[in-house]
């Protein structure tokens, strides 16, 4: 009896044991079979870190190859909230709060989070990391990332634009060719100890590509003159908004281009839309009297008139239709350069009466008005002009004067530059070569005519008109004594919400190109509601002649000194 239940029992053990080994050899081939790459996945994981390799982002530098925008290595702090016991994340948080003038109630949801990973604070200045490395708090770590940095602050911001915390470029050069400047990321698997500790030792590993540098047409010394002394119109005039626009006319290159107001690109963060936004190629507005180059071309290069053709200017009172049009003053008999120099309302729409309102449009066309210039920076728009079929009965006399159209001051400086260099209406642009790291040209701009405005003749006498504006008209306040500079004085009533014309708020412009006989530069100035002084000639003069003249001292201290045989 003992013996049968000794086999008995030793049997029904075996049997267990039989059962026990084929679960675990069905269990066995299951994960074998049906979950290997997932345990295999997990086990990478655990042993394997990915971590992206964040490349360099191109530098920006002007066209002396002075960075205005590069990448600088700063702190990101970071948190493992698993790894922080719950009674001391309150302290803990007190701390950082502190050290990162971050909101209390930010960082205690942060850190309550189940994770083993968490960002706290993005690339931080190094007075707050050296707060944050002082505490030495278990959980709390910090590791390097890259930071947009430029070095001039307020200068170019809006040709410049801005790179975020990704390194994406948001506004400006920055997002225009933002493709070439943020590269492309590198990754590699980094080995981990059984407590996932990162050790100094890869499996795998792809480099990053980094980001092409950009070479600007733009001269740093030039912008900083141009910037100054709009900045003083801006602040002296207490204007609403300030642009200017310097340009090689020969090349369409920009060398300087700037609004007021302004904003630090180190701060963004801090500035609105509306201070942010490029007025120089994105604002609309009536030009005035600087449009009266468009007529006054036209009119020469059709051969309607000449220098010395006499219009008798009605002594400041002419009706065109059912409107009676005003001079700023009254004049009786002008000669043709003496309407332009005097900005007579009434002489210019007759001249545009000889041409017509379809060669008047035509010409318009020509100087780039109603169309985008295409230069390269985001935002740009068209501006605006109607086609002579949509034009009313005192068009012909509103148009030619700088009414009913709207514009741009990028265009008033091409416009006032195909006069300056023979007729040629240039494309402007701001990049003109993208390099890679080692300095090896990868794309070049180079200049381009977008088409032929005037004959070469009729830009000569047009110069000597415009020149005549500031020797004897309305643009003395921007003549240099011992120099020759040619412009054009504009002052535009701004349209209120009701659609009459303003009478207390104003558009003061001047274009011109210095110097006359030989340019090197077209501004363009633009000051948006200048009071108690709106006149272009008054307010807007005074900065082309400055920054001319300062910038013409600079552009000859550049050049290469020539020794003759004797020296």
């Amino acid at each position: 009896m003992y013996i049968r239940n000794y086999y008995r029992r030793f049997g029904a053990v075996s049997l267990l044991f039989v059962l026990f080994f084929l679960f675990c050899a069905a269990r066995l081939i299951f994960i074998q079979f049906f979950r290997s790459n997932y345990l295999a996945n997990i086990a990478n994981k655990q042993h394997n870190l990915y971590v992206e390799l964040e490349p360099r982002r191109g530098t920006i530098y002007d066209s002396n190859f002075r960075p205005q925008a590069f990448n600088i290595a700063v702190d990101s702090v970071y948190a493992s909230p698993n790894e922080i016991s719950d009674k001391d994340k309150e302290i803990i948080i007190r701390k950082l709060s502190f050290a990162l003038q971050l909101d209390h109630a930010y960082l205690k949801d942060r850190l309550s989070r189940k994770k083993s990973f968490i960002w706290l604070a993005r690339k931080i200045t190094p007075q707050q990391a050296d707060a944050v490395k002082a505490l030495n708090i278990k959980g709390i770590g910090m590791v390097k990332e890259s930071k947009r940095c430029y070095p001039n602050g307020y200068l170019a911001s809006h040709i410049l634009g801005f790179a975020g915390l990704d390194n994406a470029g948001l506004d400006g050069l920055e997002m225009y060719y933002d493709k070439y400047l943020k590269g492309e990321p590198g990754w590699a698997l980094f080995l981990r100890d059984a407590r996932q500790k990162k050790l100094d030792l890869w499996d795998r590993m792809v480099l990053p590509k980094d980001g092409y540098d950009l070479i600007l047409t733009i001269d740093e010394v030039i912008q900083y003159i141009a910037e100054r002394e709009l900045d003083k119109a801006f602040k002296s005039n207490h204007a609403k908004g300030a642009s200017i626009v310097v340009m090689d006319p020969h090349t369409g290159a920009i060398l300087a281009l700037a609004n007021r107001p302004s904003f630090d690109l180190n701060e963004y963060r801090d500035a609105t839309k509306e201070i942010m936004r490029d007025r120089a190629i994105t604002d609309l507005f009536e030009p005035g009297s600087v449009f009266k180059i468009v007529t006054a071309s036209a009119a020469l290069d059709e051969k309607k008139v000449s220098e010395e053709d006499r219009f008798f200017c009605e002594n400041g009172s002419y009706r065109v239709a059912n409107h009676i049009l005003h001079d700023h003053q009254p004049h009786g008999w002008l000669t043709f350069t003496g309407v332009i120099e005097q900005s007579s309302n009434i002489g210019t729409c007759k001249i545009a009466q000889l041409l017509g309102a379809n060669e008047v449009y035509r010409y318009i066309r020509l100087f780039g008005f109603g169309g985008k210039s295409g230069v390269d920076l985001p935002g740009e728009i068209s501006g605006s002009i109607k086609e002579p079929r949509f034009w009313s009965k005192t068009s012909i006399a509103a148009v030619p004067m700088g009414q009913e159209v709207g514009v741009t001051a990028l265009q008033l400086v091409s416009a006032i530059s195909a006069i300056a260099n023979g007729g040629q209406l240039m494309k402007p642009y701001v990049v003109k070569e993208i390099r890679d790291r080692y300095a090896e040209s990868i794309k070049t701009f180079s200049p381009q005519m977008k088409n032929k405005v005037i004959s070469l003749d009729t830009a000569a006498r047009i110069r000597k008109i415009l020149i005549g504006v500031i020797e004897e008209g309305t643009g003395r306040m921007a003549k240099v004594e011992g120099l020759s500079f040619a412009g054009k004085t504009g002052t535009a009533q701004k349209l209120e919400d009701n659609g009459a014309y303003s009478h207390n708020k104003f558009v003061a412009s001047f274009i011109g190109f210095a110097p006359a006989e030989d340019p090197k530069l077209a501004i363009a100035v633009v000051v948006d509601e200048p009071h108690p002084y709106y006149f272009g000639g008054v307010v807007s003069a005074p900065v082309f002649k400055n920054v001319a003249l300062e910038a013409l001292r600079y552009l000859k201290s550049k050049e290469p000194l020539v020794l003759t045989q004797d020296e």
